[in-house]
């Protein structure tokens, strides 16, 4: 049921990785390679279209010496992780379906990799073994397993219906060229771990299967004055770190315009970048703090 290719590694493992699995030198990648040579969070297997693609994450791959960032898997490939690692491509699997879920208040959603139900703010999947959440799927490479809070895992098939908690959650077999379509929507839904990294001039925003997002100048600032107050901060007061000139003067006008403009161009940079609304948040009341989804980090290097 599972769209997923398979890898030959030197000493002459096979590893099969779907959609969303991850290939570096984390002890918690899909395929963790203990190689220098390796990023920690090097390549990606990710469904587009009706293709099996390998992305460059925080590291290059090569065929025939030639660097490449994105490639079409195909059987008998020879890809060059690093100098003198090579890994094949053993088989390609690509089905006529693969799995989903549903339940109420949460549409169909495709799963991938390891990933987790979690209740709050309201039904949803999030990447990832969650031991919080109500649920966790995962695939073995030829069929899908479930396990319920402390429950026994056990297989998943289309058509069923499993009791998990109040939630009443649904199983379906859905085309692959819809679970494609199914997975880019549920970039809006389904957000990978975020590491944000303030320099203060600048930060950088690491998501996995998407290119490193940096932040310069005011924003980047206004950022990092969030990450060091650590909470949620009345605007004027992350203002004045980054203004200081102007937090003493009587007029409070032109602080908030350069306050409104900035944030407005830090909106639009995020958005841009499809990174989550909610990262920055306002409570209303002139309060902004940075949220941090589970699974998200921070360092501060200011």
């Amino acid at each position: 049921m599972r769209a997923h290719v398979t890898f030959a590694t030197p000493d002459g493992l096979q590893h099969h990785l779907g959609h969303g699995d991850i290939i570096g030198r984390l002890w918690s990648a899909s395929l963790s390679i203990d190689d220098a040579r390796i990023s920690e969070a090097h390549a990606m297997v990710s469904l587009r279209g009706d293709e099996l693609k390998l992305l460059g994450l925080r590291g290059r791959f090569a065929i025939a010496d030639r660097p490449l960032s994105e490639l079409s898997l195909e059987r008998g490939q020879r890809i060059a992780l690093a100098r003198g690692y090579m890994i094949d491509v053993i088989d390609v699997v690509l089905p006529d379906t693969v799995l989903a879920i549903s339940a109420d208040g949460m549409p169909r959603r495709v799963l991938a990799g390891v990933c987790s139900l979690v209740a709050h703010p309201r039904p949803h999947l999030e990447p990832g073994h969650r031991p919080e959440a109500l649920a966790r799927f995962w695939s073995g490479g030829t069929h899908w397993s479930v396990q319920v809070g402390d429950q026994l895992p056990r297989h998943l098939e289309p058509g069923v219906a499993i009791a998990v908690g109040a939630l009443t959650v649904n199983v379906h077999a859905v085309a692959l060229s819809s679970a494609a379509r199914s997975a880019t929507r549920g970039l809006e839904t389904v957000h990978p771990p975020l590491r944000v990294v303030a320099r203060y001039d600048s930060v950088h925003l690491f998501r996995p299967g998407e290119p490193t997002l940096v932040i310069g100048g005011l924003p980047a600032r206004i950022m990092s004055e969030l990450v060091a107050f650590d909470g949620p901060t009345n605007w004027a007061v992350v203002a004045g770190e980054v203004w200081p000139t102007e937090r003493r003067a009587a007029d409070a006008r032109p602080l908030r315009r350069r306050w409104d403009v900035t944030m407005s161009r830090l909106r639009a940079k995020l958005r841009q970048a499809r990174v989550r609304a909610d990262l920055i948040r306002s409570d209303g009341s002139g309060n902004v703090e940075l949220l941090l989804h589970p699974g998200d980090s921070v360092e501060d290097r200011t």
